[in-house]
């Protein structure tokens, strides 16, 4: 694997069925997984683990304790790596997911089911992506959301993704 590449971030996710969903796609697709603490919930939580099954044994998933642990670790990830780049999922955003041309070593991040992103995480990113939707509606599951722009992402990158079809 590259030493950077896509990484979906959770902050501090507070629905375990929904965490657990969104690392399980992780380990599928072959991208990186990290977590901003604390999780509202144990990782031991049966949901969690239900949701994720089997396939969360086979992900690394990068902790970050804060959120100032995180920005260090994205800021600075080691020589020759460059700062890798914030991109946020939110209602709050300047821009579509679809309008946005993904790179790499992208770290993209979605926030707590009941409550966002605070004001300084939004202030860090680089990037504030939405997905248009219907009038009238706010959002969609945080799970969905982040499978339909790692999902656009990965297309964007489809030749450095190295992902196979597997068939049944």
């Amino acid at each position: 694997m590259p030493s950077t590449m896509l990484q979906l971030v959770l902050f501090q996710p507070d629905i375990p069925q929904n965490a657990g969903t969104m690392l399980r796609m992780c380990a599928c697709l072959g991208i990186e997984a990290g977590l901003v603490e604390p999780a509202g919930f144990p990782v031991t939580d049966r949901h969690f683990r239900r949701a994720g099954l089997d396939y969360l044994d086979a992900l690394a998933i990068v902790r970050y304790r804060t959120f100032a642990e995180f920005e260090t670790a994205r800021r600075h990830p080691g020589v020759p790596a460059p700062m890798r780049r914030l991109v946020l999922l939110t209602t709050a955003a300047d821009g579509d997911y679809l309008d946005f041309c993904f790179a790499p070593n992208d770290m993209v991040m979605v926030g707590r089911e009941t409550a966002g992103v605070p004001a300084p995480v939004h202030e860090a990113a680089d990037a504030r992506l939405s997905i248009a939707m219907a009038t009238g509606m706010r959002s969609l599951n945080v799970a969905v959301s982040a499978a339909m722009v790692v999902g656009e992402a990965l297309r964007q990158l489809r030749p450095a993704a190295g992902l196979t079809r597997t068939r049944r």
